[in-house]
């Protein structure tokens, strides 16, 4: 009969990891994304700055026309990350208490999910007076000339006297 052999002989191990030149292929590709893709995403976040931007100088537009077109006061109220636009129900106000929603019934007439950096100065509340002042008090006493600031954008001026938006 035929001789039984118990004893396996092993297999050769197939080697392991990566060698150099996969490595080195690998980095290459790696820094050549990131040249290409890199400066694509910088633009895409200076486009995003650059629409809300654009969004906060609509409202404050939209808020001055408002005011002059319903001789009302309204009440501009912007932080990061949203704009909210309210008119007093009354003429003569010192305060607005009917809230103007945006296009998509939102109490926020404009909103930013990106929460790109917004500062106004002076700090506060920007009322648009009836006859088409900008003041910081709803009573209207002292005409404010203000600045907005978006991160990365140029600034928005704001023309206290004349209510005038650039």
């Amino acid at each position: 009969m035929y001789a039984t052999c118990t004893e396996r002989v092993p297999r050769p191990r197939p080697p392991r990891g990566f060698t150099a030149v996969e490595l080195i292929t690998v980095m290459v590709l790696v820094g050549v994304l990131a040249v290409v893709a890199l400066p694509r995403l910088d633009a895409a976040m200076s486009l995003r700055s650059a629409a809300w931007r654009d969004q906060v100088q609509a409202g404050l537009l939209q808020a001055r026309s408002l005011s002059q077109g319903h001789r009302r006061l309204v009440c501009v109220s912007l932080t990061t990350g949203e704009l909210r636009l309210s008119m007093a129900s009354a003429n003569p106000a010192s305060s607005c208490n009917t809230v103007i929603n945006g296009l998509d019934g939102d109490a926020r007439w404009a909103v930013d999910a990106h929460n790109i950096a917004v500062t106004v100065n002076p700090a506060g509340t920007l009322y648009f007076q009836p006859d088409g002042r900008i003041t910081s008090d709803g009573a209207g006493a002292f005409s404010v000339s203000a600045t907005i600031s978006v991160a990365g954008e140029s600034r928005l001026v704001l023309t206290g006297e004349t209510g005038h938006v650039r």
